[in-house]
């Protein structure tokens, strides 16, 4: 099938975009900065911003599902990505109904998930990552606020170690939920199997290691 990936030039849209040609899909990614990865004929790479309508809708022309890792890397400043990229996608939707599925990370600890973060955590958010969350979750908002077909991931601490396909999957929050870490290529591949095939529908999901 034909996927579009936002965000795609490292971390989670990295991997994202190595399990989805593993997996035998053609992809078609949005980035500022060139993705460091071989050639492939079942890729095509696209130059260019998530907040500019022109270039996201070049991006999604042919899209059959639409798997959104935008990210700002260790930048913990005040930021307004998430959001506009949320509110650009709710006008597209408002002009040209977008049908497919609609899956993106933010983190957990975002909207209501940062009620369920052991302490550590939670201090972690407040006093560095406050901004950054803040905006995650306008994101999720205005997103989740529309009959998009969406799918919110919020995994825990990232790692970067092997494809394991082991993971868990929590779809409700509950008290001693305890997400940890999780392999960004796990987090990888429940993405590209929720665009192969959307099980957790207008769910907010939480990924950790088994």
């Amino acid at each position: 099938m034909n996927i579009t990936i936002i965000g795609a030039s490292g971390g989670i849209g990295l991997e994202t975009v190595k399990r989805g040609l593993n997996r035998k899909h053609t992809i078609t990614t949005l980035s500022r900065s060139k993705i460091e990865i071989e050639e492939n004929k079942s890729l095509n790479r696209l130059l260019g911003d998530a907040t500019n309508k022109t270039d996201l809708l070049k991006s999604i022309q042919n899209a059959e599902a639409l798997i959104v890792t935008l990210g700002t890397g260790k930048n913990m400043k005040p930021t307004t990505l998430f959001s506009d990229f949320a509110r650009l996608i709710v006008e597209i939707h408002k002009e040209n109904k977008i049908n497919i599925p609609l899956i993106f990370v933010t983190g957990f600890g975002a909207g209501e998930s940062k009620n369920y973060v052991p302490w550590l955590v939670k201090m972690f958010l407040k006093y560095l990552l406050k901004d950054v969350y803040a905006d995650k979750t306008k994101m999720e908002e205005n997103i989740t606020n529309t009959d998009l077909n969406w799918t919110v991931v919020r995994p825990g601490r990232l790692l970067d170690k092997e494809l394991t396909e082991k993971y868990r999957v929590e779809n409700k929050l509950f008290k001693g939920i305890n997400i940890g870490g999780i392999n960004r290529a796990d987090v990888a591949d429940f993405l590209i199997k929720q665009a192969e095939n959307q099980t957790q529908l207008k769910k907010y999901i939480g990924l950790s290691e088994k």
